[in-house]
């Protein structure tokens, strides 16, 4: 067996709130490999649009170079395009925000098509005027189960993001019972939590939580 390392929650400047709009798609591929990762995964919120740049922009590329019309600098970027798609699978992605805000990621396989995941993004309520915004906040979308089910049955990899967050599907600092809880976090089409405090040792944390400890 082999080992590979994975970071599936990546954002892009297709995101809004994206920090350095100014990054380019080869950048963050650059990073990727300087971070030694296999396998990466853009999920920019409620919308596949930063997946989808990079690709319409490598195709461009290609166009091109088929009309014997690459300037060297763009012959450079082409090449590297490759050199680092050989070494790192990018897949496509979106982070959801459900209703009450709850994020939730979508990892698809590399052969889902743009125009799938936005067909999904529609069905979970994202409006059509939207799709493109990279915005956290898009208006009543569905709930987390609903969430969970549509994006399993369209094939997704699913993930709670953040899960102990303030956006997490744990609830932290929402008086909801453990129950809640436990369906937010257990149900069957969920596939895994992404958290940030699995070595804390503190009362309240994720690993606690699942413990055993608590009656919840």
């Amino acid at each position: 067996m082999e080992w590979k390392k994975a970071d599936l929650h990546i954002h892009t400047p297709a995101s809004a709130d994206y920090q350095e709009p100014k990054v380019s798609y080869l950048d963050i591929l650059r990073r990727a490999e300087e971070r030694g990762l296999d396998i990466i995964a853009f999920t920019d919120h409620n919308t596949i649009r930063g997946y989808a740049t990079m690709l319409q922009e490598i195709e461009g590329l290609e166009l091109l170079e088929r009309l014997n019309r690459l300037q060297p600098a763009e012959k450079e970027q082409l090449a590297e395009y490759r050199r680092l798609l050989n070494k790192i699978l990018v897949l496509p992605g979106v982070e959801f925000t459900a209703t009450l805000g709850f994020h939730i990621l979508a990892i698809f396989p590399e052969d889902a098509t743009v125009r799938e995941i936005e067909h999904l993004l529609l069905r979970l309520n994202v409006p059509a005027d939207k799709l493109d915004d990279g915005s956290t906040e898009v208006g009543a979308t569905s709930d987390v189960l609903t969430a969970y089910r549509e994006m399993a049955r369209a094939g997704a990899l699913v993930i709670a993001a953040h899960a102990n967050s303030s956006h997490g599907v744990a609830m932290q600092g929402f008086d909801f019972g453990g129950q809640t809880k436990i369906a937010y976090t257990q149900d069957p089409n969920l596939h895994a939590l992404e958290v940030t405090d699995l070595e804390s040792g503190k009362r309240r944390s994720t690993a606690s939580f699942y413990s055993g400890s608590k009656p919840e």
